[in-house]
């Protein structure tokens, strides 16, 4: 090794601490600002971070961690796998490359799926026999030069080729037996190019990303990894390698690293706490660095840095050098605590964010190196607030508590589907294939206008109220105009699907600036669990009883279920997950009833996070999904058999959880559907669902509007694996990140191809 690792984290945050990188790139896709004007934004973004990083005291900084959407995209950019659909638009590389990500005219954009156990989306590589990887991007080579001319040596980040190619799908016309691993070879030379150039431009480290391998792994995928790492590492042309598993154990792969002519492995300890004790068994660590992943990168809770340092100490002699950083990328959390005024103090004195996180990783690396001492104050206030989070009286609620005990299983059953659907057909007498949405509708600036005013205190709140419902009042009417079937209320009241039902229960706090990117512009501000969930008041009943007084139309109540509010909310970690999601699911439950009650008979309990949270270890996965469906049943049971329960799930491999999807028992499903064109209705048929489904007809992650020709053939697509009288027609997921224009505009067509394709049923 010709130099040492030291303190790092592997990655951080890139939008910008005020979502600067969202607007610039909403400008410019709005051409209301240049090329070179985003150029700039991103390029000032990037030095912000280098030199808070090195200013912060880390020993090594991380480089090439910005994106303008998505690293893996990235990754699929630098070495040439863009589909010739996109090269034949004739765009310049910019454009070429947003539309990979968001379509254009005609051409839809690649698929999107989350990014293994996170809320973060990647767009999702085609990579097929004739795709030619190559050096065509050296956007990594810029812009560690970048960082050197303002005096900053990074390490630049890589997605590894392993994961790259595994997390790539088959292009389409590929033969069956075709996978996009068979092009490992190529790409590998494509990479020793990027690594040379790396090299030749001063870089003395290279971290390459292999999460995929704290996921189940074949053995010829494991040999396929062995052989990469042996010939990457046997080049004599090339930084110091870290490569770097997280999310998880690395299970065998670990043993794989570990022996290959690599110089150092990044170990995620937090999400693969069991990684420690396998650590002493290999040899092949002697000679290397290891850097010991002690400090979340996905939670923000402040880290109980005695006990970190604890574990880091156990692993001293058992590499050439331990390193500190985090567990994996700093990217899934907010940037900086102290920007938080309006956290109760409390609760702010538990959080780390981003920022405080660095700070956590050099405090324990000054702990390895120089002893306990030298960091004596540091580990004593860290101490003093986990103590004080430990013994809070506010974490623990008894009556909850005492509500979990008393539950039985009949709480979580619901009659036979026979009974209700005939129940439902009676009260509902919908037509064939109705046409519906998933909930919200655009938020426009006039709405976003009164929630500023509200939270300014510019207007009471019975002002704001009007104005929502002034607002409810003109969905209604706008989907009554265009005739669809069953309606929603829009949602303008409601910030974020999840923020908002955190804002109306007991146990949550909510940020003000903690924002996370999702996917390209798209961020959130996740709410944190902190203790004890319970409903004091109904959340959505006065919403949703004053749209259904607008309309003869069956209004849907909108519901955000329990497993997806864990998945996006930052969530306690002092019981187990699954105790949580009970608590949660009591509190929905609470509001189901009560929207039953007001006369709403359809109620929509969304579950779009299900896979999200799905174990990476298959292992696993049964204790999973039996909590997780039973948390969703226990919310939507002990209704009437005439009430319809629907639910919704987006962007993810459903064929992972098919069987789960079915255990729910909801009487409707809308799924995701468009951009894989009505692949997931396979899967759901190979399991046999025999209840109602509503596959996405129009991909609303795009600015492009579907032709009524393109959702006829998806509808037609739809009726060959699903019978017409189970069959919706909707868009993939909610409205509410697109323009009025378009939505209008998509859902004539979506509601023209379902009048055009009726006639055709028998």
């Amino acid at each position: 090794m010709t130099t040492k690792i030291g303190s790092t984290v592997l990655g951080y945050p890139r939008i910008g601490p005020n979502r600067e990188l969202k607007r610039a790139l909403e400008s410019y896709w709005a051409s209301r600002s240049s090329a070179e004007d985003l150029r700039e934004v991103a390029r000032q973004l990037r030095v912000d971070t280098w030199r808070t990083l090195q200013d912060a005291g880390l020993d090594s900084v991380p480089g090439n961690t910005f994106s303008y959407y998505d690293q893996v995209l990235d990754t699929a950019v630098t070495f040439g796998a863009v589909p010739p659909r996109y090269t034949e638009l004739g765009l310049n590389p910019l454009d070429t490359y947003f539309a990979m990500a968001r379509g254009v005219d005609s051409t839809p954009p690649l698929e999107m799926t989350k990014w293994f156990d996170t809320n973060y989306h990647y767009l999702v590589p085609e990579i097929g026999p004739d795709t030619r990887f190559s050096l065509t991007d050296r956007t990594p080579v810029r812009q560690f030069q970048e960082a050197a001319d303002l005096g900053v040596t990074t390490r630049p980040v890589l997605v590894g080729p392993l994961t790259f190619l595994l997390l790539s799908k088959a292009a389409e016309g590929a033969p069956e037996s075709f996978r996009p691993l068979d092009k490992l070879d190529e790409l590998l030379t494509a990479y020793a190019e990027l690594l040379g150039e790396l090299k030749r431009a001063g870089a003395e480290w290279v971290q390459l990303d292999e999460p995929a391998f704290a996921a189940d792994r074949s053995q010829a995928e494991l040999d396929a990894l062995r052989a990469a790492y042996r010939k990457l590492g046997e080049l004599t042309d090339r930084p110091n390698l870290l490569v770097a598993g997280y999310f998880g154990d690395l299970g065998d792969a670990l043993d794989v690293l570990a022996s290959a002519p690599v110089e150092a492995l990044g170990v995620d300890l937090v999400a693969g706490s069991s990684t420690v004790d396998k650590l002493s068994t290999l040899s092949g660590l002697r000679d290397k660095t290891l850097v010991a992943g002690l400090v979340d990168g996905r939670n923000i809770w402040r880290t109980d840095l005695d006990k970190a340092l604890t574990t880091g100490a156990t692993l001293l002699g058992l590499a050439g050098e331990v390193a500190v950083g985090t567990s994996c990328s700093l990217l899934h959390v907010p940037y900086d605590v102290e920007a938080e005024e309006q956290i109760d103090p409390q609760v702010k004195s538990w959080l780390a964010f981003a920022v405080q996180k660095v700070r956590e990783v050099v405090v324990l690396g000054r702990a390895l190196r120089e002893g306990r001492d030298a960091v004596a104050d540091e580990l004593a206030a860290a101490a003093a607030a986990v103590a004080d989070r430990a013994k809070a009286d506010r974490v623990r609620n008894n009556r909850v508590q005492a509500r979990l005990q008393s539950l039985r299983p009949e709480h979580s059953r619901r009659n036979d589907y026979a009974l209700r659907q005939e129940a439902q057909e009676k009260s509902l007498r919908l037509p064939p294939l109705p046409t519906t949405t998933i909930g919200s509708f655009p938020q426009t600036t006039d709405v976003r206008k009164a929630r500023a005013e509200l939270r300014k205190g510019t207007i009471d709140e019975a002002a704001y109220n009007q104005r929502m419902r002034d607002e409810i009042q003109r969905v209604i009417k706008l989907q009554e105009d265009l005739g669809l079937d069953v309606l929603v209320h829009g949602e303008p009241e409601r910030n974020d699907m999840v923020q908002y039902f955190s804002e109306h229960m007991e146990g949550f706090v909510s940020t003000h600036k903690g924002w996370v990117q999702s996917y390209g512009s798209r961020c959130v501000r996740p709410p944190i669990l902190f203790g004890d969930v319970s409903r004091p008041n109904p959340m959505t009943v006065d919403w949703a009883t004053y749209a259904q007084k607008q309309t003869e139309k069956p209004v849907k109540g909108m519901l955000t279920g329990p497993v997806t509010i864990l998945a996006w909310s930052f969530v306690r970690d002092d019981q187990p997950l699954a105790d949580t999601a009970k608590q949660v699911a009591l509190a929905i439950r609470d509001e189901v009833h009560d929207l039953e009650s007001a006369g709403i008979r359809m109620v929509q309990v969304d579950e779009p996070a299900l896979r999200e949270l799905l174990p990476l270890r298959s292992v696993q996965h049964k204790e999973y999904l039996d909590w997780a469906v039973e948390s969703f049943r226990l919310a939507t049971s002990g209704v009437a058999d005439s009430t319809q329960i629907h639910t919704h799930l987006c962007y993810s491999e459903f064929g992972d959880v098919i069987n789960a999807i079915v255990a729910l028992e909801a009487d409707v499903t809308s799924i995701e559907a468009a951009r894989s064109r009505m692949e997931v209705l396979a899967d759901l048929n190979a399991v046999g669902f025999a209840k109602g489904v509503g596959p996405g007809v129009y991909d609303i992650h795009s600015p492009r509007v579907p032709e009524t020709e393109e959702v006829t053939d998806l509808l037609r697509a739809a009726l060959e694996a699903v019978p017409a009288q189970r069959l919706w027609v909707n868009p993939d997921c909610g409205l509410k990140t697109r323009g009025y224009t378009e939505v209008e505009a998509a859902l004539k067509n979506m509601i023209s191809a379902t009048a055009a394709v009726r006639p055709t049923l028998r």
